[in-house]
């Protein structure tokens, strides 16, 4: 099971837990140039995230949550990080 960046990250892109990341699962970062600039928001890959929580406390405005804790109104928000990944892997 992955964490997940939601609504509250759109806009925002704090880079804070890309920079925390042991396993450099969550994207686009800093250095990304042209697709860190396009993209809404940040995005944690579910298939590399370990579930390590370290990247939930640098979240200045708290949007990402453990898969099984995502609010009910940000569910989407599951296939949303899965799909940023298989177009942008």
């Amino acid at each position: 099971m992955a964490h997940i960046i939601a609504e509250p990250c759109v806009g925002t892109r704090d880079t804070a837990c890309v920079e925390v990341c042991p396993v450099d699962c969550i994207h686009p970062g800093p250095d990304e140039g042209e697709t860190a600039q396009k993209s809404e928001q940040l995005y944690i890959d579910p298939d590399t995230c370990i579930d390590c929580g370290l990247c939930v406390d640098e979240c200045p405005v708290q949007a990402i949550f453990p898969e099984v804790d995502l609010p009910d109104e940000w569910i989407k928000y599951i296939q949303i990080n899965a799909d940023w990944y298989k177009n942008n892997g």
